[in-house]
């Protein structure tokens, strides 16, 4: 499978730096890890929210294998996992229910991510920020899931939580032949896990 990015232009209107992309293309196969790099407030984020399809380019479209993501039923085969784990889970509903609510993974996920039965009974604010991550990275790899958005999802964890969640990562990405693309500040990160690192370039200003 393919998921492209076709010169996609992108503004928040209420910004004084009004556009953050400009006429940018992307695309990831079946099996490559992108890493992608740039300073911060330059458009990786919202990059990743096109790509997912919780934002709409004002120009440009995201295509998966030819069609648009809005054509395929059922869970969207591209899913991002945040920085943040704790900004997008419920903290009123248990852990076990916003599990469920588009299927539960496959068992074997869960063993591997070292997410115990009894947390599924817990709320959100009952788990670590390295338990919970890990708990949004299972919810995000539904059977569905082709392609994986990974922002900075480990830049706020302790070293053995990072090294354990990208182990975990390569070997399932490879599983399942993923396409993932990798935000991340650490250059030696991105040349460890990615098969190609790719520069958000700058908009110029006019």
């Amino acid at each position: 499978m393919i998921l492209q990015a076709e010169h996609l232009t992108f503004s928040y209107r209420k910004r004084k730096q009004e556009c953050i992309l400009q006429d940018y293309s992307l695309s990831i196969t079946s099996g490559e890890r992108i890493g992608l790099r740039a300073p911060s407030g330059r458009g990786k984020t919202t990059l990743c929210r096109l790509l997912a399809g919780y934002e709409k380019p004002q120009q440009g479209k995201v295509l998966l294998n030819g069609k648009a993501l809005s054509s395929f039923r059922g869970v969207c085969p591209v899913q991002m996992v945040w920085q943040h784990p704790e900004t997008v889970v419920d903290p009123l509903l248990q852990l076990g229910v916003t599990l469920n609510e588009a299927g539960k993974p496959e068992e074997r996920l869960l063993k591997e991510l070292h997410i115990e039965e009894g947390w599924l009974k817990r709320y959100p604010s009952e788990l670590s920020g390295g338990e919970l991550q890990r708990f949004c990275l299972a919810r995000a790899l539904h059977p569905d899931t082709r392609f994986l958005l990974c922002d900075e999802i480990t830049a706020m964890l302790d070293l053995v939580t990072q090294a354990q969640i990208w182990n975990f990562l390569l070997e399932e990405g490879k599983r399942r032949d993923l396409g993932m693309l990798i935000i991340s500040h650490d250059d030696a990160l991105l040349q460890k896990v990615c098969t190609r690192i790719e520069t958000l370039p700058q908009v110029s200003m006019h």
